[in-house]
């Protein structure tokens, strides 16, 4: 749980969250919380429930059980007599925009340049006049260093660009909490720093973040807190320090022993 010195109310709360997918239970009763502020990093194998439960948070995919609370409300659902009932789709958009999300893809419109990719959420959600659009958009594309190239299409950037404009376009809605799906799997080694440097930058902002990530260096060095996922569980969580130095389990030390030599 977030340490209670950084928030009396958690920013992100998941209480018993459960997920299936037919016959199969992908998450088996999971308990989050998330601290504004934090920044926390959920590891574990492929198969382990890391993105499922990210898709929860967004409300891409329906929860069975549980519930997940951003700022104390509820998400995607309320009780009405002890049963569940989804919310309408434009509250759930609502609530949607207080989530960012970066995906292993980046999801960029192709016959769009940086900056219209950037303005579009904040004209058509926000309903934000078209000049201050822009100039959010400039901002936040400046910020992740691509001011030289918001006039380009996605076929003109590299895949590396392609990630930072899809974080500029997540960050620029202003949410309360942005969630990172694997960004940097999809590209080339040579490409991975550059986003991971605009994480990093972000993380120093103040900005609260749920990264699940397999670069476990940048996982060591910015995370406040690691997550370690097996099986549809959290089976261990604490600072980076201590869950990646000092594995809990057989099942923790198997998985950060494919990391070779960046622990000791």
């Amino acid at each position: 749980m977030a340490s209670s010195d950084m928030s009396s109310e958690p920013l992100l709360r998941a209480t018993n969250v459960h997920k299936r997918f037919d016959s199969v239970e992908v998450l088996k009763g999971i308990d989050l919380d998330v601290a504004q502020g934090e920044v926390v990093a959920i590891i574990g194998s492929s198969g382990s429930g890391k993105t499922t439960m990210l898709r929860c948070i967004n409300l891409l995919e329906e929860y069975d059980d549980g519930e997940i609370h951003i700022d104390g409300e509820t998400i995607g659902y309320r009780i009405v007599g002890g049963v569940r009932k989804r919310l309408r789709e434009s509250a759930i958009a609502d609530q949607r925009a207080r989530i960012g999300m970066v995906f292993q893809g980046f999801n960029l419109f192709p016959h769009m340049t940086a900056e219209q990719n950037v303005m579009l959420g904040l004209t058509k959600v926000q309903k934000m006049p078209k000049a201050e659009a822009r100039d959010r958009a400039v901002h936040w594309l400046d910020r992740v260093g691509l001011a030289e190239r918001r006039e380009h299409y996605p076929y003109q950037l590299s895949g590396g660009q392609q990630q930072r404009v899809a974080i500029a376009r997540a960050v620029a809605m202003d949410p309360r909490l942005v969630l990172f799906d694997e960004v940097t799997s999809a590209l080339d080694p040579e490409l991975v720093a550059e986003v991971l440097s605009v994480m990093k930058s972000l993380a120093e902002s103040g900005m609260t973040m749920l990264v699940v990530s397999h670069e476990m260096l940048f996982v060591r060095d910015v995370a406040t807190r690691v997550v370690f996922m097996d099986g549809g569980r959290i089976a261990a969580e604490g600072p980076p320090a201590e869950v990646m130095g000092n594995p809990s389990s057989e099942r923790l030390r198997s998985f950060l022993g494919r990391f070779h030599g960046l622990f000791g």
